[in-house]
């Protein structure tokens, strides 16, 4: 279904593309509430290594794809096409990879007193429900 401007209406009911119109505000989207807290604890992190440590790389690094998660997300809301959605999730998938990589490296490295596990946590499911939306997305083609 197409409207007057010829761009699809949709709803995310738990962060899957569909073409009905629907009231947003109504609706919680899981994917969209766990990109912006995972980004709000990506921010705390990434600062607190560049206050604590003077780590400045890998926190930017970490910074920018960890954030970049919740944006690109928020951006597949606006979708011209199915398929412009499923690749804007797709590339947020591919930051929350690039993201579990950087927390794993500062962990392993072992040269910071830091707790990542929470954060490798939260990238796991970020990552597991990116694929699963995609994936669902597809079918639905």
């Amino acid at each position: 279904m197409e409207n007057q401007g010829g761009v699809r209406n949709k709803i995310l009911i738990l962060g899957f593309y569909n073409q009905n119109n629907c009231n947003m505000e109504n609706k919680r989207n899981p994917l969209l509430d766990k990109s912006y807290q995972f980004s709000l604890l990506i921010l705390e992190f990434c600062y607190s290594l560049q206050d604590n440590y003077k780590e400045y790389i890998l926190s930017k690094q970490l910074l920018r794809s960890g954030t970049a998660i919740g944006a690109l997300s928020e951006e597949a809301q606006q979708a011209e096409s199915k398929a412009d959605f499923i690749h804007k999730l797709a590339i947020a998938n591919k930051e929350a990879h690039e993201s579990h990589y950087w927390l794993r490296l500062l962990r392993d490295s072992q040269r910071f007193n830091i707790e990542t596990e929470s954060l490798l946590t939260q990238s796991e499911e970020l990552k597991r429900l990116l694929i699963s939306i995609i994936k669902s997305s597809k079918k639905q083609k």
